[in-house]
């Protein structure tokens, strides 16, 4: 009886270490929100109409992709990759529901873009996107200039559209391009670096 008691004992005091064999998805999400951001901020600069590329990708990789990854996020534990992911990737379905939906038939008609209300749209997000970038400086410096470019860019369209100032969208355009461009460096980096297994793009 002892033996087996020493026995339980031996078996209570066994450390388990449990290792997290998981890929990590924010480049993923990085990806998907940074390609998606480069070609709508293409169109909002001027340089081709908002069209079936755009939306597609809105859909489909700057949503669902993103939202995939947010998920990923949560499992790992990472509230603010969570949080920015499937919020970033709800925005990008949300931007391609306010384009369509008023075209679905006149029963949506109602439904059309009304510029007051897609400018509080998209101030709402700045301020979402403001109090993210106040919890990345907890991050690297390359995550930092993604959420504060984006910040910008929130505020930028949202004045543009309330003055109806084609101007301003244009000046946003070519900052959202920024914007793309620096989440998509935030991933190569993460990605080549986990490759390569040094810091051979700094972040």
């Amino acid at each position: 009886m002892s033996e087996n008691i020493k026995d339980i004992t031996s078996i209570r005091n066994v450390a388990v270490n449990i290792a997290d064999k998981t890929a990590n998805p924010a480049p993923l999400g990085l990806m998907g929100f940074g390609m998606t951001t480069v070609l709508l901020n293409l169109h909002n600069a001027g340089f081709y109409s908002l069209g079936g590329v755009v939306l597609s990708m809105g859909i489909f990789y700057g949503g669902l992709a993103q939202l995939i990854a947010g998920i990923e996020e949560w499992k790992k534990g990472n509230t603010f990759g969570s949080l920015a992911f499937t919020s970033y990737g709800a925005f990008w379905l949300t931007l391609v529901g306010i384009v369509l939906l008023p075209k679905l038939g006149d029963n949506f008609a109602a439904l059309a873009l009304n510029a007051t209300d897609f400018a509080a749209y998209l101030f709402l997000w700045g301020l979402f996107t403001l109090y993210m970038f106040i919890g990345s400086l907890r991050t690297t410096r390359a995550l930092q200039f993604v959420f504060l470019s984006l910040t910008i860019l929130f505020f930028l369209l949202a004045v543009g559209n309330y003055m109806a100032n084609p101007a301003i969208i244009k000046i946003a355009g070519y900052e959202g391009i920024i914007v793309g461009l620096s989440a998509i460096y935030a991933a190569m980096g993460q990605v080549l670096n986990e490759m390569y297994g040094e810091k051979i793009i700094p972040l």
